[in-house]
């Protein structure tokens, strides 16, 4: 008599294409942003701004994206505070967007926020897929040739 094989056939195993719950675009906290006086008008001075901590989610997947946020800008009567730019940016972490449209929405708020002479906003992602994406825009006349 042949043993029989007691063994259950191996469970069918679960899809990898999973997608996580991502927030709206209209959850991003524009509210937070401020500024302060510019108290040397006239005399133009080119800001630099980045941080290395930015996050938002793939619209699609919602698996993270990470990314250096580069900021440089020439203002004309204010400051962006920079504490208020840190929670502006945050509220981003949970939001699905596409890396392309992030630099416009970015750019459009700050724009809206300081009017400033000239900016221009990056957006430097980490590898993911083997891809490296680094996307930009710019307002206004840049200050100086590049």
């Amino acid at each position: 008599m042949k043993p029989r094989n007691l063994r259950q056939p191996a469970a069918t195993p679960l899809p990898l294409d999973r997608r996580y719950d991502v927030a709206d675009v209209s959850t991003v906290d524009v509210a937070a942003l401020e500024t302060i006086p510019y108290e040397h008008p006239g005399k133009d001075v080119v800001v630099n701004i980045d941080t290395d901590e930015f996050t938002a989610v793939c619209p699609w997947s919602g698996l993270p994206d990470f990314a250096t946020i580069r900021i440089d800008y020439v203002p004309r009567a204010v400051l962006i505070e920079l504490r208020s730019l840190k929670y502006y940016l945050l509220s981003y972490r949970n939001v699905g967007i596409y890396q392309e449209h992030l630099v416009n929405r970015i750019l459009d708020d700050l724009v809206r926020c300081a009017r400033p002479k000239w900016m221009r906003v990056v957006a430097d992602y980490r590898v993911r897929g083997g891809i490296h994406t680094v996307a930009s825009r710019e307002h206004g006349t840049s200050p100086r040739p590049r």
